[in-house]
């Protein structure tokens, strides 16, 4: 390569400029997503089904590295695991190297693959575990390979020290040497950009420019390599370019056809782009190969993580287009499956939230009280916080007051810093500053709640992941309601600017703006954003309550 690794490593700056992308008009948001697995250790996936034997497939990817085997089918094995692995398939990625161990118990590059897995499943133990079984077959591994283990060793001190800046460095300085020696390597480019991801526990999903500049290098070195566009994927909804995440997104879902994160990550950015039936279409493929799997496999869908995440999504868009009821039914589905961890117990927020977003306050407390149930601190934090915007639907006042006093509590608990996709505080918090500031708003301090709220809202549209920016969406939407039920006309055009900011192809955006101008006798104006609400939600549900203010005369012309 010309310049070597050194001239490539200078030129990335260059690329950073990626991350000042413009996408409609609008500075991009920076998107995290939460693809990486969501449980605690030990890993929640009994052992038995991990070593289940399995066939060869098709249709997953097509990673691929030499290892040190004679056996061509261990071989094989070992690169279907790697291609299960790149897509955080977990269970069938542990499977896969499991069954190369079979055919060649020497294979330290399989157990450096379970390794790699149990980290998937955030599994510390385990992945530690299996490290110790790489570095006992040291012997009859190769140079390259050694290096890999070593990288990995360094990757693990760095993971469970995620403050220690100088663990983080000494790991990517594993990967450069590696690199120096053989940079015709596309693992060790993949792995480069996964480093750049903040911490050491980065495993493709939250990537920015710099990560780009290593996943394109990998695409020169082979051409449409799977998980190079997977990663890209993540990587420009990071930096706002969803353009380039919608081109990397088709080409991971026609190089993984049987792999269903591969169809779900395409629906990510479909959804984003406004194209919400072409996402529903994908996130349903990706469901549909989830239900066959599990049926032919025998496996509990509760114990794949990505299932729940698809079906959150997907209920997502049916709330998009007015389809509350689909919305509701799919939301309940997969609020039914076990939690795992910390992240999916931060995600049951979205059954609670979606019934204030439709005013149905006695259920939304329900729901909201069960999340303070959880041994996570985020889901009890938000479980309350959520408990109290309920209890002022019910014009419970004095009671909200109470649950904002315990979500302030709870959030004390939550961590500030946090490896790998575990929420952490500032996530959680705009929740119940939420809260705090509709109480302010309706208690005699409007100027303070309404700064508060403001505020709220920019740090609700700056936390990262696809879940939180459909979230945010109905978040601002019920805030816009609030607005409006306490009078304070200021706050509710600041919110729907907002909404028509975050996302102009919705329906509710143009509705609450509107509402806005209706108020501020713009009858024309009214007119045309209720005009732009009908053409939004031309397949909602027919008695959807918003139909009715659509369909209201426009006010008259002050």
């Amino acid at each position: 390569m010309p310049g070597g690794l050194g001239g490539f490593l200078r030129g990335i700056a260059s690329l950073l400029l990626i991350g000042a992308g413009v996408v409609g008009g609008t500075a991009a948001l920076a998107q995290e997503d939460p693809h990486a697995g969501c449980a605690a250790p030990p890993s929640y996936v009994p052992e038995e089904i991990l070593e289940r034997p399995v066939p060869l497939r098709s249709g997953i990817g097509n990673s691929h590295e030499t290892v040190s085997t004679g056996s061509k089918e261990a071989a094989s094995f070992y690169n279907q695991g790697l291609n299960y692995l790149e897509s955080y398939v977990w269970i069938e990625a542990a499977r896969s190297f499991h069954q190369a161990l079979r055919l060649d118990a020497s294979l330290a590059m399989a157990y450096l693959g379970l390794s790699r897995v149990h980290s998937g499943l955030e599994d510390p133990a385990g992945a530690k575990r299996y490290l110790e079984e790489a570095k006992r077959r040291a012997l009859s591994a190769s140079p390259r390979e050694l290096r890999r283990i070593e990288m990995r060793e360094k990757q693990l001190a760095a993971m469970d020290d995620i403050e220690d800046a100088g663990k983080l460095v000494a790991y990517k300085k594993a990967i450069d040497d590696a690199l120096a020696a053989d940079m015709q390597d596309p693992q060790l480019w993949l792995l480069r950009g996964n480093a750049e991801e903040g911490n050491a526990a980065g495993r493709g999903q939250r990537g920015g420019p710099a990560s780009v500049a290593f996943y394109e290098q990998v695409l020169r070195l082979d051409p449409d390599n799977a998980s190079a566009h997977h990663y890209l994927v993540h990587s420009y909804e990071t930096i706002g370019r969803i353009d380039k995440a919608l081109e990397h997104g088709e080409a991971y879902a026609r190089l993984s056809p049987a792999v269903p994160h591969a169809a779900h990550m395409w629906g990510h950015d479909l959804r984003r782009a406004g194209r919400i039936d072409e996402a529903i279409t994908q996130f349903l493929r990706a469901d549909t190969l989830e239900r066959a799997y599990y049926a032919a496999e025998k496996i509990d869908p509760g114990l794949d993580w990505h299932h729940a995440h698809n079906l959150d999504l997907l209920a997502s868009c049916y709330q998009h287009k007015g389809q509350m009821k689909l919305a509701e039914k799919t939301m309940r589905e997969s609020g039914a499956l076990q939690v795992v961890g910390a992240y999916r117990a931060f995600n049951t927020r979205e059954l609670p939230s979606f019934l204030i977003h439709r005013a149905r306050y006695a259920e939304a407390l329900e729901a909201a009280r069960a999340m303070t149930d959880s041994s996570y601190p985020q889901a009890k934090a938000v479980g309350h916080a959520l408990s109290g915007q309920a209890l002022i639907g019910l014009k419970r006042l004095q009671e909200a007051g109470a649950e904002l006093e315990k979500a302030q509590h709870e959030l004390e608990s939550v961590p500030i810093v946090t490896s790998g996709i575990t929420p952490r505080r500032s996530a959680v918090e705009p929740y119940v500053e939420a809260l705090r500031g509709e109480i302010l708003l309706r208690t005699g301090k409007g100027e303070e709640g309404r700064r508060v709220l403001e505020q709220t809202q920019k740090a609700l549209r700056a936390i990262p992941g696809p879940d939180a920016w459909s979230q945010t969406l109905f978040q601002l939407e019920s805030m816009a309601r609030s607005a409006r039920d306490a009078g304070d006309w200021k706050l509710a055009r600041h919110t729907a600017e907002q909404m028509l900011d975050h996302d102009p192809a919705y329906g509710g955006s143009h509705l609450a703006m509107a509402l806005v101008l209706a108020e501020e006798g713009n009858a024309a104006g009214e007119a045309r954003e209720k005009g732009e609400a009908v053409r939004y939600w031309r397949d909602a549900d027919k008695d959807l309550p918003e139909m009715a203010q659509v369909s209201a005369q426009a006010s008259p012309q002050r």
